[in-house]
Formats: structure tokens, C-alpha cells, sequence
């Protein structure tokens, strides 16, 4: 409210000295906005009553039964699932939005006791056998479905991760998952095609307007995917590391562009990060093989000094260039 304008009214004869005071006293009692701080609030209710409700069955499995428990979960996830069904709105390939406060919650708390039900019956009772990967597969195409069909974005990330589960599964022989090494050639690879997968289903959701809205949340986990498996692949192949470089190389550029193209500073902060620690790599791997003298620590040292102040000039001038260009 422009209270100068209402004082100068004031001053001209226009406004009487009890109308200025009570414009002062509504601009003074505005409301503020809890918002953000309830939706955190209730998930993390959501979080903590699934994480409670875990607890409770692990110290009380000999008396309450496993049978008692599977019913237990079951019912509340179709519960959450046939309030949804009743409460959802028409579907849309555009943003729908919730049709309450409590509908994005109460989705959330069905999805995550969806995959517990599905978990439980693998452990206890091995229903899939030693198809573990079908333990994961059938819960991934249950939460995209949701995703998509709900319009939620917290199930999106929540099947996306399950995917990223499959993935290592399927791919994975058991004896490596046994003996947890996950340094294997078949996790980075499929690590790899996993974040282009995802970038590429961005990029086709954008361009085909079909939940435009859930771009970012697939560009997000493909980048980090697509970055951590090629600094990966250079750490864990020491000897082939140029090669690579190549796909880190391919993802700055990727990257950069759509920062360009969309305004997100953010998508510029990581390609900046994971850039950095794969270039910083290279030359102190350099470095180290050229040198073998105590002056090696000493230029490792300048180069960190140096490249850390370059890092921090190229994100303060990149975030002025992109706020410049929104005003644009």
C-alpha cells in the first residue's frame, strides 16, 4: 500500500486526519504468509508417521503377526488411494491442480505405503522370488502412473528414484550386489544412459506440453546422473579417463544451454560444480605424474587458490547476466 500517496492526500485537505490513520493501521496489519511453512509441516508428519508406524511394527512383530501388519498397511494405502480417486480432479496433459489442502499429503502417504506393502511382502515372503528387479519394476510403473495420473510432483520423484533402482538392479549381476561392489563398469554405463533417458524425457514433455511442469524435477535427477557417472568413469578407469571427459564435456555444453535458454542459474551452479571437480582432476593428475619434487604441493595449492576465485567470478557474473536478461 502507497502510504506517501495517502500523507500527501492528507496534507492537500483531500484525507481526514481518522481515514489516514486507519489506512495506516490496514497497511500494518497485513497478513503473513504460512504457507510453506504448513506444507513442510505436513510432510514432514507424512515422513514422520510412516517412519513412526516402522518402528512401531519392528519392536512389536512377535505379537501383532505379519499377516496383521500386511493388512494393516494394505488398507490404509487403498484407503489413501480410493480418497484420491474420489477427489481428484478431471485429467490433463497441463498442471492440474490439488483439489485440497490435504489431497497432496494424503497421496504421499499412499505411495509410500504402497511401496512399503510391496517391500514387506518381498522380504518376508519372497513373493517375487529372486526377481528382485520385479520388486522394484512393479512399484516404478505404480508411482509414474500416479505421477502422472494425480499430477504430483513428489511421486514423480519418488518413481524416478525407483527407477534409478531398477536400473542398478536389472543391470547388475547379484554376485556383485552381494559382495557391494558397485565400482562396476554396468552401474556407470547404465548410470550414463539413465541421465540422457531422463534429459531426453524433459525435453519431449517441454516440447510436446504434456506435464510441461515436471521438466525440471526430470532434468534435475538426469544431470546429477548424467555428471556423478562420468566422474565416475574417470575416478574408477583411471587409464582411460580423456575418454571420458567426452560425455562431461557433452553435458557442460547440454547444460549451459538450456541455463541459457530458461533463466535457471541453478542448472549453471551444477554444471559449474561437477565441471570443476572434472577439471581439477585432470590437472592435478597431471600435475602429479610431470612433477616428483616437494614443488608440486605448492602449485596444487596456487591452482586451487586460483581456480576457486575464477569459479566464484564466473557464477557472480553469470548469475548478473541472467538476471539482466530476465528484466530483458
Amino acid at each position: 500500500m502507497n502510504i506517501p500517496l495517502f500523507e500527501r492526500l492528507y496534507k492537500e485537505g483531500l484525507l481526514s486526519a481518522p481515514s489516514l490513520q486507519n489506512v495506516k493501521q490496514k497497511a500494518g496489519s497485513k497478513l503473513f504468509s504460512v504457507h510453506w511453512e504448513l506444507k513442510t509441516i505436513l510432510y514432514l508428519g507424512i515422513l514422520l508417521l510412516t517412519g513412526g508406524l516402522g518402528i512401531l511394527i519392528y519392536k512389536n512383530i512377535d505379537t501383532i503377526g505379519h499377516q496383521v501388519i500386511l493388512a494393516a498397511i494394505g488398507l490404509l494405502c487403498a484407503g489413501c488411494f480410493f480418497y484420491c480417486e474420489r477427489k481428484k480432479l478431471p485429467f490433463a496433459t497441463t498442471k492440474v491442480p490439488a483439489p485440497n489442502s490435504f489431497f497432496d499429503y494424503i497421496l504421499l502417504l499412499g505411495c509410500l505405503t504402497l511401496v512399503t506393502f510391496i517391500t514387506y511382502l518381498q522380504v518376508q515372503y519372497i513373493a517375487f522370488g529372486r526377481a528382485y528387479g520385479l520388486a522394484t519394476f512393479i512399484p516404478m510403473v505404480i508411482l509414474f502412473f500416479c505421477a502422472y495420473y494425480f499430477d504430483h510432483l513428489g511421486v514423480l520423484s519418488m518413481a524416478i528414484t525407483n527407477l534409478a533402482a531398477w536400473a542398478g538392479v536389472a543391470i547388475t549381476p547379484l554376485n556383485i550386489v552381494n559382495a557391494n561392489n558397485f565400482a562396476d563398469a554396468k552401474i556407470i554405463f547404465a548410470g550414463l544412459v539413465l541421465g540422457v533417458a531422463l534429459a531426453a524425457i524433459a525435453w519431449a514433455s517441454q516440447r510436446r506440453n504434456i506435464k510441461a511442469h515436471f521438466e525440471f524435477t526430470y532434468v534435475n535427477f538426469g544431470m546429477n546422473i548424467l555428471f556423478i557417472s562420468s566422474l565416475a568413469g574417470m575416478f574408477q578407469f583411471d587409464n582411460f579417463y580423456p575418454l571420458w571427459l567426452l560425455p562431461l564435456a557433452a553435458a557442460v555444453f547440454y547444460f549451459y544451454k538450456r541455463a541459457i535458454a530458461t533463466g535457471f542459474f541453478y542448472y549453471i551452479l551444477m554444471l559449474a560444480l561437477y565441471g570443476y571437480i572434472g577439471i581439477s582432476y585432470v590437472i592435478v593428475r597431471f600435475l602429479i605424474v610431470s612433477m616428483r619434487d616437494l614443488g608440486i604441493i605448492y602449485l596444487i595449492l596456487l591452482y586451487f587458490i586460483g581456480s576457486a576465485t575464477a569459479i566464484i567470478v564466473f557464477l557472480s557474473r553469470m548469475n548478473k547476466k541472467m538476471k539482466l536478461h530476465d528484466r530483458i
